[in-house]
């Protein structure tokens, strides 16, 4: 809590809560259009850089990053998908998503490495971020000038004014709450199940993304790098990873990614073992005021059909949009309408991410429910225009928001 002390006051346009992808790209979008920004993190840059998670880039998420300058290591490193390989039932069955999309692929590369590709393009231009920014808070925010304080490690005290403030801070973070609940809806729903995730030091069994239905529960398997296997297992959400045997695991994967031809899953050490809740998230509106949320902020999806990262930089493009249109003196229509724009995204992201996941994993109970979700795959793998609206949505949606068009 900032006291009655002397404080330390910057001025600034835009200050970013959270240096996650989505406020990074904004600063960076807004930097190439010379707006003046700040980003605040609480956690250390170590933190953010070594922070471990996914990445699998819908393709105009690739076209973002290309347009903001820091797609060069993504396009020598990343892992250019033609589509995936969907199992069950033990039959193999290749979803050749850029062929049913134009040519549209995704890729494979970790968000921790799009977020020191932003980090590093923004020491190249000496815009100010802070980390280990703690107690942030926000102030004013509907007035014109809203305040963000935070107190340093050594206790000293801060204030950033600013026009606008983009809460990138995630779900847990404050900026959200800057929205008066009378006036603010949150739309949850929880899973029975969640995600064993190991990462093994042996190379991949195969070079496709694999998602794998069975009875037992989903499965998965990922790449990470050329000597490394990323693999997925449904599990109860309330799992302990340390209890479960490194055996348990390579038999269950076994079983659940087993197909009736000579594949097989090669095994070795498991290095990292984890298990990860799924839920669904959004909340309404995305504004208040001067304030701005974008990101795990706005929205949670199951991993699934990993959409988090992509509706975040979906988000970006939006926000980014209608900023540099008002300092470019174009009014703030687009602003005004940042909230319903972005959410029409982000809802059809969530729907069809509960669909792949509701496709996927094996929820005991009905038998009727079960052959229905048979007869589901048996659509997907049977039918081209099935497979095709599938695969339009598993690309990636074009994004709404286009700073291209001001900057």
């Amino acid at each position: 809590m900032i006291g009655q002390g002397a404080v330390s006051a910057t001025k600034t346009s835009v200050v970013m809560i959270g240096a996650g992808p989505a406020g990074l790209l904004l600063g960076r979008l807004l930097g190439l259009a010379g707006i003046d920004n700040v980003v605040l993190e609480q956690r250390t840059r170590q933190y953010v850089e070594e922070r471990i998670r996914a990445g699998l880039l819908e393709h105009p998420t690739v076209e973002m990053l290309k347009f903001a300058g820091v797609a060069d290591r993504l396009e020598s490193n990343g892992q250019f998908d033609d589509g995936f390989e969907l199992r069950f039932e033990g039959v193999r069955t290749w979803v050749p998503t850029a062929d049913l999309t134009g040519g549209k692929q995704t890729v494979l590369y970790p968000q921790q490495e799009v977020v020191k590709d932003l980090l590093r393009a923004r020491d190249d231009t000496g815009q100010p971020i802070v980390f280990e920014a703690l107690d942030v808070a926000l102030h004013d925010s509907d007035t014109e000038r809203p305040r963000v304080t935070y107190r340093d490690p050594d206790g000293a005290e801060h204030a950033v004014e600013a026009d606008f403030i983009a809460g990138c801070d995630g779900f847990h973070g404050p900026s959200r709450e800057t929205i008066p609940a009378r006036l603010r809806q949150e739309f949850q729903q929880d899973y029975p199940f969640g995600w064993l995730g190991i990462l093994a030091d042996v190379p991949p069994s195969t070079r496709e993304l694999i998602y794998a239905h069975h009875d037992n529960g989903f499965a998965m398997h990922s790449r990470r790098s050329p000597t490394l296997s990323r693999l997925y297992l449904q599990v109860p959400p309330d799992t302990d990873a340390q209890e479960v045997s490194d055996r348990f695991i390579w038999d269950e994967l076994q079983t659940r990614l087993g197909t009736q031809d000579d594949w097989t899953l090669a095994e070795g050490p498991i290095l990292q073992k984890s298990v990860t809740a799924m839920r669904s998230f959004v909340v309404e509106p995305l504004q208040h005021g001067r304030v701005f949320l974008a990101g795990d902020a706005a929205h949670i999806v199951p991993p699934t059909a990993a959409k988090g990262l992509n509706l975040a930089v979906s988000d970006v493009s939006v926000l980014s949009e209608a900023l540099i249109a008002r300092y470019r003196g174009a009014g703030e229509e687009l602003l005004a309408a940042y909230s319903t724009t972005a959410l029409r995204r982000i809802w059809r992201a969530q729907e069809f991410s509960r669909h792949m996941t509701a496709l996927l994993h094996h929820v005991p109970g009905s038998e009727f429910e079960a052959r229905l979700q048979r007869a589901r795959l048996q659509n997907l793998v049977k039918s081209e225009h099935t497979m095709a609206a599938f695969s339009e949505l598993y690309v990636g949606l074009p994004f709404e928001g286009h700073p291209e068009r001001f900057i």
